[in-house]
């Protein structure tokens, strides 16, 4: 698993500066934000998620991309400690395939389970086949273990294009995105992955974490804390969007 953290961490800081350059363009990109999908939503529609209304609530969405890894069972019991559910964007190749009973747990303790695509390969560089069986393949087995198709997705480094929207669509897919991001991809110090999220977060923001690293998890406890000290209520992203839904084709980004 080391090195597969390692390849991914090598993919991130080979692109930095590409990947800024995503980021940056990704405000070109149309997209829906949480509130608008909200008040799109039947007036007077409830909340469909429990107790909690993100058009009153002051919440925010933890997500994590590229697992499950073997730091995954020690997030799922902090998140279990702490009552937080989490949105998880799953990597197939060596990540799906290997932790089936992580997948199984994560669906089975309340979090969302999305995916992020098959092998992480970047979409907007590859054919339309190659779209689909990146999108498919991951679907198709998180759906065998956990009994649900995923509904969300996210492209890695939040690459994506109008075919990538157009083939979403076709599958049911709708692509999310992020507002804060730790770069957990380029330090494994759990203080400063933790104030870089502090310092970046605000209602009905996104935050993307990897629980591939050895420096996210620990810093999770503390993010929790100092987020609900300041009000925050934690969701996952469909209840971020309730009573809206997000539809698939569409890009979902604070």
């Amino acid at each position: 698993m080391r090195g597969t953290g390692r390849r991914l961490r090598g993919w991130a800081l080979a692109s930095a500066a590409g990947l800024a350059l995503t980021l940056s363009g990704c405000a070109q990109v149309d997209t829906v934000a949480p509130s608008t999908a909200r008040a799109e939503a039947a007036q007077g529609a409830a909340a469909r998620f429990g107790t909690v209304d993100c058009r009153e609530a002051k919440c925010i969405a933890l997500t994590f991309d590229a697992g499950p890894s073997e730091n995954s069972a020690r997030l799922l019991d902090i998140l279990k400690e702490k009552k937080v559910p989490a949105t998880f964007f799953l990597l197939g190749k060596r990540h799906i395939e290997k932790y089936p009973e992580l997948v199984k747990r994560m669906a089975a303790e309340g979090h969302e389970v999305a995916s992020h695509t098959w092998d992480h390969k970047i979409l907007t560089r590859i054919s339309d086949a190659e779209i689909r069986e990146e999108l498919t393949r991951p679907d198709d087995a998180i759906e065998r273990l956990t009994g649900r198709k995923p509904t969300l997705m996210r492209p890695p480094q939040g690459r994506t294009d109008a075919d990538v929207h157009k083939i979403c669509k076709e599958l049911g897919l709708a692509e999310v995105l992020w507002s804060v991001t730790a770069k957990d991809y380029t330090t494994d110090d759990s203080a400063l992955i933790t104030k870089r999220v502090l310092d970046q977060s605000s209602r009905d923001g996104i935050i993307l974490l990897h629980d591939i690293y050895p420096g996210t998890v620990p810093a999770v406890p503390g993010i929790i804390d100092a987020l609900k000290a300041r009000g925050y209520v934690f969701v996952t992203v469909p209840q971020l969007l309730a009573p809206g839904r997000a539809e698939p084709g569409k890009v979902y980004r604070p």
